[in-house]
């Protein structure tokens, strides 16, 4: 497949879940917080953006491996939308919106720049060994 000997080994699954652990520790305070309804879709959110890219990655199939990259993209995507609503609501302050928005479209770029190599890497996973 690639290079990678695990999922925890991939630079974009590392950004996911730092992303994943500011999302949890900004909505667990004041009005965001008791917003349960965005707060747990952005958590949620994060979680589908981390995991997708483990179980792709799992599946031993470069094929594979790319659907659920853009099924993370889509989740992180999710997210970025969501970091406008909060802000909106002042849940998040401008500081904390910039840091989640950067951290969510650099994930997009990587994750993004990953499915193109698998594509053209012409490998087809280790399933196919």
């Amino acid at each position: 497949m690639t290079g990678f000997k695990s999922f925890e080994d991939i630079e974009s699954w590392k950004i996911a879940r730092r992303l994943a652990n500011e999302i949890f520790v900004i909505s667990g305070h004041g009005n965001f917080a008791k917003d349960f309804v965005l707060r747990d879709q952005m958590r949620r959110a994060s979680i589908s953006a981390l995991s997708n890219i483990a179980e792709g990655f799992e599946r031993d199939g470069n094929a594979e491996f790319v659907q659920f990259l853009s099924i993370a993209k889509g989740s992180v995507g999710e997210i970025r939308a969501q970091t406008y609503v909060a802000l909106d609501f002042q849940y998040i302050d401008q500081e904390q919106f910039e840091q989640l928005h950067a951290m969510a479209t650099d994930l997009s770029r990587k994750l993004a720049a990953l499915m193109t190599y698998l594509r053209s890497s012409g490998m087809k996973g280790t399933k196919y060994k």
